[in-house]
């Protein structure tokens, strides 16, 4: 059954009880109980009931982030990751937006699923940031007085170098343990190219075959987690086909996992569809959850940093894969891994909230940082593109000077013995 459908049943599950205030970013933010998910499901059950989707209604379903730590928080089962998502479809369908509104969701629509779009940005992108106007531009002003949203998509760009191109398979190195297919992604491919090089060695090294088909696209996390639904449909179909006859789909992006695993639902009721989304939905991995049970086949070489783990919203609590980037850095020699206060907090990335909602996004980027900052580490690993920009932007505002990577590359700098200078010195 549909969430639509279901809709009555899902409403009626929260008591309000308050568990989910704590947890939820923007009450935290502002202490408004209509930004808060008890709140949020108030005005959901209002609409249900005939309220039309007015203005300052819609306003409260834009400022949730999606963030889900208030699914975890629930003592009472609330599925508010089902109800947020039916409600944002119902909100594109039947809400009529301001025509700068849709300027700007068109913009971030038809570039970032895009993988050729994207890296026909990269030549432009990286000269721009190599000539030095970026700085000018930022000090001027001039992105935000046209759009806010314009100018956090320039403030979030990673700083760009030489793009390494993965071939289409990769051969496990020693004894074959496993085949596995692998996600590029749509940002992680072009924005975090070293990002997908070192999962592939690392898959390797710890004895799997690598697919990498060269035909895949965007999974559709972005629009699926939009409530563009129909959009969201056409790319799962499409990765579903490219990667079926995979035994395992190895997925380095939390948010890509989440919308891969969640196919099951969006295709539920397809049924030319159904099965096949199901089968792939099981199937799919995040990359630290597969090689905690996969098992280290490789010899950890000594690491000796000191670095701030951040648990992606959409890794701990979409997927809840939070034990296993834990043991897998805890299995590396010297390597010291500390916590980071508030870590439940959304960092304000979540898709394309920090686009979209900039200011909040903001808020919740400088308090990530103060708390990553607070930690005293070299190095904050983060296993989502979106958290990786928006910390990264949120430290450099600050300027605290901490490198940035993804779980992978920590492994592989271990597996490879590449020593601290592999990670420490990294921004992006």
């Amino acid at each position: 059954m549909s969430a639509q459908d279901d809709l009555p049943k899902l409403l009626g599950d929260c008591v309000h009880c308050g568990f989910c205030l704590p947890t939820c970013p923007t009450y935290v933010l502002w202490g408004e109980e209509m930004d808060s998910p008890r709140g949020r499901i108030h005005l959901m059950q209002q609409h249900a009931e005939g309220a039309p989707l007015n203005a300052p209604m819609v306003q409260h379903f834009d400022q949730c982030l999606g963030c889900m730590a208030c699914v975890t928080a629930c003592p009472s089962g609330v599925q508010y990751d089902r109800l947020i998502e039916t409600t944002r479809a119902q909100v594109e369908r039947e809400h009529p937006r301001s025509l700068k509104e849709r300027a700007v969701r068109e913009a971030i629509f038809r570039l970032f699923p895009y993988r050729r779009r994207l890296r026909a940005l990269r030549g432009p992108l990286r000269a721009y940031q190599k000539s030095g106007l970026d700085r000018l531009v930022r000090r001027s002003g001039v992105l935000e007085r046209i759009s806010p949203s314009i100018a956090a998509m320039e403030r979030l760009a990673p700083p760009l170098g030489k793009a390494p191109r993965l071939p289409e398979f990769v051969a496990a190195r020693g004894k074959r343990r496993a085949t596995v297919g692998m996600l590029t992604g749509c940002v992680q491919g072009e924005f975090f190219p070293g990002v997908n090089a070192a999962t592939a060695r690392v898959l390797a090294l710890e004895g799997c075959d690598v697919a990498i088909p060269k035909g895949q696209g965007c999974c559709g996390a972005l629009s699926l987690h939009s409530g563009r639904e129909d959009e969201a449909r056409a790319f799962a179909r499409r990765t579903v086909e490219t990667f079926e006859s995979a035994d395992v789909i190895v997925v380095n992006s939390a948010g890509c996992g989440s919308a891969m695993k969640e196919y099951r639902t969006l295709l539920a009721d397809d049924p030319a569809w159904a099965a096949r989304a199901e089968a792939l939905s099981a199937k799919t991995r995040d990359l630290a959850e597969f090689l905690v049970e996969l098992g280290p086949q490789s010899e950890r070489r000594p690491l000796p940093v000191t670095l701030a783990y951040h648990d992606a919203c959409h890794l701990s609590h979409a997927q809840g894969v939070r034990s296993q980037p834990r043991a897998l850095l805890d299995g590396i020699p010297e390597l010291t891994v500390r916590e980071i206060a508030e870590p439940d907090l959304c960092c304000g990335s979540a898709g394309t909230y920090n686009l979209l909602q900039p200011e909040a996004a903001s808020e919740l980027g400088d308090r990530k940082a103060v708390n990553v900052d607070a930690t005293g580490a070299e190095l904050l690993v983060a296993a989502n593109p979106g958290c990786s920009m928006q910390i990264a932007t949120a430290l450099q505002r600050r300027g605290a000077h901490i490198a940035v990577a993804h779980t992978a590359q920590v492994l592989d700098a271990s597996l490879r013995g590449l020593g601290r200078d592999a990670l420490v010195g990294r921004t992006s």
